[in-house]
């Protein structure tokens, strides 16, 4: 009888590191690592970046070659589906309507963008998640002087304008959050930001969408070409108001009805946020509010595990449930997934004899020390951490000339993240270390304060 597979759904960076651990951490059997884009894995971060501004091609984004995957004897499923999953048989159903028998499955589907009613028919109105998203963008940013509006202000929104505006866009940045990034970073060093970008020619407006103005469609039944955005609640300056609705903690602008502001566009970038990529998963022995809930190693169910954006799970220093969209992230819990994966297929053999009496490798709770990074012109902020969520934030400028800024972010009496612009490698790497275990507030800002100083 041949072996079953593990599965392993979406091929990004959090499918790619599971799919590798799986390898070096033994297992001989089939490995199916399945992916709805029709690429190769390749690497988000510089979608909004250093792809979109024309510096890297797409090729540089690639995680592995063709050459490097094939050690990995992999049956690669690009361009596939998944479609459903039955949790008691760890069987996937794949949208061509094959169903595949799995020894285990980690999924790793990622998130998908948010969007607005009716904007996928308007041409000229974009979201930025994928490789060919970013691509069509850029074809629309290669000549400059365009007006582009971007509707959200979270940090997707603020990487995409500080790039449209070295491009030399014309760029029209709209928040529900009076200050950017607010919500990942706080007011402070959102407000920091804010002048950044104000200083670079970005104008900034605090409203909700209420609606598209676009251009005749062509006889040819082409889309109709959007021509301006109408703001359902004034479109205030930034540093004016605060409008209403939107995806909680995304940054974005609902769709409302209403009229207000017009801004003339050429182009519009939705970056109003993301959900979970968990639409397929119906089995009512999963829990998918707000991700894939699985426990402290990462198991949604038996045999059944999760990694990346997608996976909501019980953080055990931090005694509660958490989803982080970040990078690193997805690496280091794609291999803690397939460990603790294959630790538990051992443990099952050894309990039904289908092995030599040998201890199997124990599982591993999923502790990490969260870090994110976001790079505006010359700014790279970087954290450690839980900087979401807090409710305190202390926010020092150091040199506002050399944008060195320093931020400690507190919950329940504890320091739970740190984040940092313009110091030293060294230094900021220090921070990590003291954040890794949350604080009394008091003893964090002794360390902190040692941290930046010292060498």
């Amino acid at each position: 009888m041949t072996a079953r597979p593990i599965a392993v759904v979406g091929a990004s960076a959090a499918g790619l590191a599971a799919a590798e651990a799986l390898r070096r951490g033994g297992w001989r059997g089939p490995l199916t690592l399945i992916g709805d884009e029709p690429h190769l894995p390749y690497d988000r971060p510089p979608l909004s970046k250093q792809l979109l501004h024309g510096a890297w091609e797409p090729d540089r984004l690639l995680l592995r070659t063709e050459e490097q995957l094939a050690p990995l004897g992999l049956d690669l499923r690009l361009g596939t589906r998944a479609t459903g999953l039955d949790v008691a048989t760890s069987t996937l159903t794949l949208d061509g309507g094959e169903r595949l028998a799995c020894a285990g499955v980690i999924i790793a589907t990622g998130v998908t963008a948010r969007t607005l009613p009716g904007a996928d028919r308007i041409a000229g109105v974009h979201t930025l998640r994928t490789l060919d998203e970013a691509l069509a963008l850029r074809g629309r940013l290669g000549t400059p002087g365009r007006r582009l509006v971007i509707v959200g202000n979270g940090v997707l929104g603020c990487e995409a304008a500080a790039v449209a505006r070295e491009l030399g866009h014309e760029v029209t940045l709209v928040g529900i959050e009076e200050t950017p990034m607010a919500a990942a970073v706080g007011t402070e060093v959102g407000e920091l930001l804010a002048e950044e970008h104000r200083a670079r020619g970005v104008r900034l407006l605090t409203g909700a969408v209420g609606g598209f103005e676009t251009a005749p469609a062509d006889p040819d039944g082409s889309d109709p070409q959007v021509t301006a955005v109408r703001l359902a609640s004034g479109g205030t300056p930034a540093s004016e108001g605060v409008a209403s609705g939107g995806p909680p903690g995304s940054g974005g602008v609902a769709a409302r009805g209403g009229g207000g502001s017009r801004l003339p566009a050429d182009l519009v970038l939705l970056a109003i946020g993301s959900r979970p990529a968990v639409e397929w998963l119906a089995d009512p022995a999963l829990d998918t509010t707000d991700g894939l809930r699985c426990d402290a190693y990462c198991a949604a169910a038996p045999g059944i595990y999760a990694a990346g954006d997608v996976a909501r799970w019980d953080h055990p220093v931090h005694g509660r449930p958490l989803r982080f969209e970040h990078r690193m992230n997805a690496t280091e819990q794609g291999m803690a997934a397939a460990r603790n994966l294959l630790a538990e297929l051992a443990t099952t053999a050894a309990a039904t004899g289908a092995v030599e009496d040998t201890p199997a490798p124990e599982r591993r709770p999923f502790a990490p020390v969260p870090y994110f990074w976001s790079d505006q012109y010359d700014l790279k902020l970087q954290a450690y951490g839980l900087t979401a969520g807090a409710d305190r934030v202390e926010a020092t400028v150091l040199d506002r000339a050399e944008q060195r800024v320093l931020a400690l972010y507190g919950r329940d009496g504890h320091a739970v993240g740190v984040l940092a612009a313009g110091l030293p490698p060294r230094r900021i790497r220090a921070l990590r270390a003291v954040i890794a275990t949350p604080l009394p507030w008091e003893e964090a800002r002794e360390r902190i304060g040692a941290a930046t100083a010292a060498g």
